[in-house]
């Protein structure tokens, strides 16, 4: 029996597994899994999201010219060099169909978004892993694995799961090092909430350069992450390039709405970074005091090492569970010992918190 083949490499991809959202004989879940935001969506974005019932009828502007006008006028760039996409997922994908191909290697960094090898691998190409240094992106290591057949590095800054980042001085140094043919791609998906003075969203290099873009979200701290809702800042060779692959309606008008009036949210904005510096900061000590080794982070979330391995971890996630608790194993990043907490309320926090104290201690 004969049946459609897919292109070599395709069933070799591991299927993206996200952040589960229910337990089985448990009613009341909280989930913090996928590192959304607690404080809900943007109330400025929710209004504008309600006033488009009455136009779903019409196509969205396939120029997305709200949007990227809009995101010129907050970031202070040209509305020309922006591409806006069905999330930073279609992103990465779209990047890997204009770049890359077979016989091709993409270099991403031990624990990064596990997208990039999965879009590469998508093209029937090579990813290649750079091993990172106390759970944070070594650009020594990523230098070292280019090759000739490099074609593009994805870094995740801040990175996910780790939640740590490198400096503008170290990007900087990484760009300096790659090849001028070699596409830097920075993924800032979690960039609003770093408040460290030395962190760059890399933003400042786009402008400099032709070589290097910046992926930016509104699932996060922005709350529309069921509105799949991504954005690049790039130079104009590479906005050409992206522009003749995406597809025409790529971004639908709720997100367009939505997203453009987020943006001008900026009270809203400031109390969501103000309930995850103080929830980090609270939730890590107290995690550090049950004898949980916790990564320092400058995101919304939390990867926590056990000391008593993976199957201390096995335990602690089925007690979790059993309180309606869904945490992120992490198992598929190669860390088997640890779980990603991605910050709640203060209600879900403490919840979190009694529930391994309970657990560790009896």
């Amino acid at each position: 029996m004969t049946a459609p083949k897919p292109q070599p490499g395709i069933l070799d991809i591991a299927p993206y597994k996200g952040g589960e959202a229910a337990v089985p004989g448990v009613t009341k879940v909280h989930k913090l899994s996928s590192n959304e935001t607690p404080m809900g969506p943007s109330p400025k974005g929710m209004e504008a999201f309600r006033q488009l019932a009455g136009e779903l009828h019409r196509y969205p502007d396939g120029a997305v010219d709200i949007l990227r006008n809009a995101l010129a006028k907050h970031y202070g760039i040209p509305a020309e060099n922006i591409v806006c996409s069905n999330g930073s997922d279609e992103m990465i994908s779209l990047i890997c169909a204009s770049y890359v191909g077979v016989g091709d290697e993409v270099v991403y960094s031990q624990y990064g978004f596990m997208m990039y090898p999965i879009a590469t691998q998508a093209r029937g190409a090579t990813p290649v892993m750079a091993k990172e240094k106390n759970f944070t992106s070594d650009v020594d290591a990523l230098l070292a694995a280019v090759t000739p057949k490099t074609r593009v590095v994805f870094l995740t800054n801040p990175n996910n799961p780790t939640g740590t980042y490198i400096s503008g001085s170290e990007l900087q140094r990484l760009r300096d090092g790659l090849p001028a043919d070699v596409l830097l791609v920075i993924d800032a998906a979690y960039a609003e909430y770093v408040s460290r003075n030395d962190y760059s969203n890399g933003m400042e290099m786009v402008a400099a350069r032709d070589d290097t873009m910046v992926l930016r979200t509104f699932s996060k701290i922005y709350g529309l992450a069921a509105l799949r809702l991504g954005w690049a800042y790039a130079p104009a060779n590479i906005v050409a390039v992206l522009n003749r692959v995406r597809g025409p309606f790529n971004v639908n008008a709720a997100a367009q709405a939505a997203g453009a009036a987020a943006l001008e949210d900026t009270a809203w904005l400031q109390k969501s970074r103000d309930h995850n510096d103080a929830e980090l900061a609270r939730v890590g000590a107290a995690l550090k005091g049950l004898g949980i080794e916790v990564v320092p982070s400058v995101a919304n979330f939390l990867l926590m090492r056990f000391p008593g391995g993976a199957e201390q971890v096995k335990g602690a996630d089925v007690a979790l569970r059993q309180a309606g608790l869904i945490l992120r194993g992490m198992a598929g990043y190669g860390l088997p010992d640890c779980l990603r907490l991605s910050i709640g309320t203060v209600e879900e926090d403490d919840m979190v918190i009694a529930t391994l104290t309970k657990f560790i201690k009896g």
